[in-house]
């Protein structure tokens, strides 16, 4: 869709309300007098990362395998410093001892092979500007979309198809798939690409939105428009249900179907797409995760930026008709709850958000997306 197009119907749609943008921009322009506390509050959680987060093999975490260090080794690379920096070398000659003859990046016996890998290589396109890593992530983009539901079997009634889970598992869900459509994206996939096209079918099963992509059992019974995690062996949502059986909406995941189905090609005249806006702007808040509270809190941060920077809007109004500098708001709510030695940690420990190198990671990368540039 020509730009002008795409920023008349973003217009119409309500919720572009600054200059345009490309619906896939990972970072945008902040107005000059953030930048000292942006500059500050990463400045901070590097100095953390490098006095007391990083052990000496270069790991930040032994929890879920190489996962928290790649969380975190991308974080510090969108940030700003290079694959040849000390605290980044190490950390990517630790991750690249998980590579397997299969093509993933995963611990020994490890039961998240896909999640793990699929965050490995998001952190290895980040180091790759020299082309190092090209036949590590070539053999990684292979690996998870052999582990991707709708290969061996390609039929898409499969409430399954599409979707990507931890592992080898039976059951896909949104947060696993929204990691491997950014892991796709992240060596230069778009749109056009079949995986991404999979997982949209899948993705769009888990929007509480009944259209002719989500005729799933549970669309109709709470038609909000938001995400839950899975329709798949039953459904499920961290939310809960409603008192109809439907899923409850909440915001991480409907924030990150949103990006996932921007980043799939989908416009703002998508009906999928302005449900999922609408939502969104009905939920504006970054005190918790509208939904579920302080659960997963740093994951939510992550995914609000990224997403809200997918649909490059600068400002973003919500459903009262307040605009809001969404960039400077998170700025703000980061740099608040930063430790004074410059981590983050979840009071709220569930999904190892109790680990400060973890939850650090999160809220790096989220603060990457509201970069000031010149």
């Amino acid at each position: 869709m020509p730009r002008t197009r795409l920023v008349a119907a973003v217009l119409a749609a309500g919720w572009l309300v600054a200059a345009p943008a490309a619906m896939a921009a990972d970072t945008a322009k902040k107005p000059p007098n953030d930048e000292r506390l942006y500059e500050d509050t990463v400045n901070k959680a590097i100095e953390y990362f490098r006095t007391q987060g990083q052990a000496v093999d270069g790991s930040y975490s032994g929890e879920a395998g190489p996962a928290v260090t790649a969380v975190v080794t991308t974080a510090v690379l969108k940030a700003g410093r290079t694959a040849d920096d000390p605290l980044v070398a190490k950390s990517l000659k630790y991750l690249a001892g998980f590579a397997r003859p299969d093509g993933g990046i995963y611990a020994d016996k490890s039961l998240y092979q896909n999640y793990e890998t699929c965050l490995a290589i998001q952190c290895f396109a980040e180091a790759n500007r020299d082309k190092r890593y090209d036949q590590l992530l070539k053999n990684a983009e292979r690996f998870v979309k052999d582990l991707q539901w709708g290969g061996k079997d390609p039929d898409r009634s499969n409430l399954n198809y599409g979707g990507a889970g931890y592992g080898n598992s039976k059951r896909p869900d949104l947060s696993n798939t929204a990691f491997l459509i950014d892991a796709l994206k992240s060596v230069g996939r778009g749109p056009e690409d079949e995986a991404i096209q999979k997982a949209l079918v899948f993705v769009s099963r888990c929007q509480n939105l009944e259209t002719e992509y989500n005729t799933t059992a549970f669309a109709a019974k709470n038609p909000d428009g938001g995400f839950y995690y899975t329709p798949a062996a039953g459904g499920s949502s961290q939310a809960g249900n409603t008192p109809e059986g439907g899923l409850r909406s909440y915001a991480s995941m409907s924030y990150a179907g949103l990006k996932s189905m921007i980043f799939a090609g989908l416009g703002p005249d998508d009906p999928r797409v302005k449900a999922a806006s609408k939502w969104i702007a009905q939920h504006y808040d970054l005190e918790q995760n509208p939904g579920i509270g302080s659960a997963g809190l740093y994951y939510y941060y992550h995914t609000f930026a990224k997403a809200l920077s997918a649909m490059g809007v600068d400002q973003f109004e919500d459903s009262s008709g307040k605009k809001h500098d969404w960039r400077r708001d998170l700025i703000s709510e980061l740099a608040g709850r930063q430790k004074a030695n410059g981590s983050w940690v979840n009071e709220n420990a569930r999904w190892l958000e109790g680990n400060p190198n973890l939850v650090s990671g999160f809220a790096l990368l989220a603060l990457t997306y509201c970069r000031p540039t010149n």
